[in-house]
């Protein structure tokens, strides 16, 4: 008998990496990156405003300074033409600099008469997003690591549309024993439903794996051989009971029958028991 500890070292010592696909990233959340992802750019591409204001050059943000507008920039339509000394150019959120600013003067801070704008305040910020403050070009997210949200959204930005990830696991899940019934079904004399596997496959999809809950099998050789069959080449076989050394274990014969070979048996673990009913806490 062997313990729990020892037990998981045999279990990962039989896994082998599965094969890398490419998804779209639409499909790529909760799945496993295989490769590294390279941003061929810096992030942001340019010095971008932070404010809605007008940008200025540093020698001309004095607070009462009047200045010539020259200029309307917004997102997407960069201004091409350098900023000249005493002007300020018309400028929003996201939008690049104009050559020769240094800072955005937010609108709030200015009164703005016809083409000429007045600067009431200076703050002590820019209001600048630099150029590759996000990640610069040549950042590497790394593998392997599980995608979350945050890490779609890094690959978007650096402008990738797919990402390298392992291939899901295709994990097959048996439940074995004439007691069993599927969730749904009127329960006969002495059954319960098959509840495990459908706890189990949820657990295998919060961790990007794609569950394949198998027919139960009922207490008889020629059940369990022709369930095992529905695995077919699945990449694991979960089995749920019929493992022990009662009269209608049968998992471990019919395993063998089907190609199987045991790597270990006997694990010194009980199961839990309960002192009282469970009962469910409502949700806050």
């Amino acid at each position: 008998m062997i313990s729990v500890s020892e037990a998981l070292d045999q279990l990962f010592a039989l896994v082998t990496p599965l094969e890398s696909e490419k998804v779209w990233l639409e499909r790529a959340a909760g799945r496993v990156l295989a490769a590294d992802v390279v941003a061929g750019h810096d992030q942001p591409p340019f010095a971008a405003s932070a404010m809605d204001g007008y940008a200025v050059r540093d020698e001309d943000a004095t607070p009462g300074a009047t200045l010539a507008l020259a200029g309307h920039i917004a997102a997407g339509h960069p201004g091409d033409a350098p900023l000249a000394p005493g002007h300020a150019a018309r400028i929003f959120t996201g939008a690049p600099m104009p050559p020769g600013a240094d800072r955005v003067v937010i609108q709030e801070n200015v009164t703005r008469k016809g083409d000429r704008v007045t600067l009431n305040t200076v703050d002590t910020g820019i209001n600048v997003r630099p150029q590759g403050c996000d990640f610069a070009r040549g950042a590497r997210l790394s593998a392997p690591r599980r995608l979350t949200s945050a890490d779609i959204a890094l690959i978007a930005a650096m402008n990738q549309a797919q990402a390298t990830v392992a291939r899901q696991p295709d994990v097959a899940i048996l439940s074995t024993g004439d007691e069993l019934v599927v969730p749904g079904d009127p329960l006969g004399p002495g059954q319960i439903a098959a509840s495990n596997a459908y706890g189990i496959g949820a657990m295998l999809q919060e961790r990007g794996i794609r569950p394949r809950i198998l027919p139960i099998a009922a207490d008889t050789m020629d059940s369990h051989r022709m369930v095992i069959a529905l695995a077919g080449d699945a990449d694991l076989l979960i089995t749920i009971g019929g493992a022990s050394v009662g009269d209608h274990d049968l998992v471990a014969k019919a395993a063998e029958e089907a190609g199987f070979s045991l790597a270990f048996h006997r694990i010194a673990i009980r199961p839990a028991t309960r002192s009282r009913p469970w009962s469910a806490r409502p949700y806050s």
